[in-house]
């Protein structure tokens, strides 16, 4: 698998899954454009990666905005001539009482976590659709598209969405031969993953809890022009956890 040159969009990758992602492309020698609203810490992330050889170059941009994803895309060809790849990770969590949930909250969750999606899928597609070779989006949606524990509606369903609209774009963008794929991480720890408990880890079939690695190695598998023929599917990456069966035991 060889990313040499390829132009990579990340979205939300600042912080958490998404500058891993974004550090992987980075180390395969491809030319990373991290996007996030986060300017201070877009920033700082970019320069580390350039300080170790890297190229990498921070756009800021709010995902909910048309305009801002517009102009992502642009800056993007017209630095490097091309995009290849797109990585929609940016998302935000809303786990509240569906009683409480305000009107504002839902449309600006649904904004982020899906609308997104599709804006800057089609803006992409755009440009990728002038490559011999076409390009390829990958969509971070959720396990919780699939299980759901109270209070979690409008995530479920904003992610619900990106599963859906990765093969309805699959479809759609099939003649320009872009790929379109999502991966559904699970229990994916950011913070400090030496405080977990045992029992944590082995709630998985694989005796862990997932990393941000996993998913930034889904990411390559998905994207890699050798696995082309994977498109429009739901890659569930969370060691098991969602086909483990649980029973209650007095």
């Amino acid at each position: 698998m060889s990313f040499s040159n390829k132009t990579v969009i990340v979205t939300g990758a600042a912080n958490g899954i998404g500058k891993t992602i974004a550090n992987l492309y980075v180390k395969q020698q491809a030319n990373v454009l991290l996007a996030d609203v986060d300017e201070q810490q877009g920033n700082k992330v970019a320069a580390y990666f350039c300080e170790k050889g890297g190229n990498a170059l921070f756009v800021k941009t709010d995902i909910r905005e048309p305009d801002e994803i517009i102009s992502l895309m642009k800056t993007a060809y017209d630095t490097y001539g091309k995009i290849d790849i797109l990585i929609n990770n940016a998302g935000k969590g809303l786990f509240k009482s569906p009683f409480d949930v305000t009107i504002e909250e839902w449309d600006d969750s649904i904004y982020t976590n899906l609308r997104s999606v599709f804006l800057a899928s089609r803006e992409a597609a755009k440009y990728m659709r002038k490559n011999q070779d076409g390009g390829c989006i990958v969509n971070i949606a959720s396990t919780r598209a699939l299980m759901s524990e109270p209070h979690s509606e409008c995530y479920a369903a904003s992610k619900g969405g990106v599963v859906s609209i990765s093969h309805a774009l699959a479809a759609s963008l099939s003649p320009y031969r872009i790929t379109v794929n999502a991966i559904s991480p699970g229990w994916i720890e950011t913070k400090d993953y030496a405080n977990l408990t045992v029992n944590d880890h082995e709630q998985h079939f694989s005796q862990r809890v997932g990393t941000p690695e996993d998913v930034a190695r889904a990411c390559l598998y998905l994207t890699a022009k050798e696995n082309n023929f994977v498109n429009g599917i739901n890659l569930i990456v969370d060691g098991g956890m969602t086909k483990k069966m649980i029973y209650e035991e007095e």
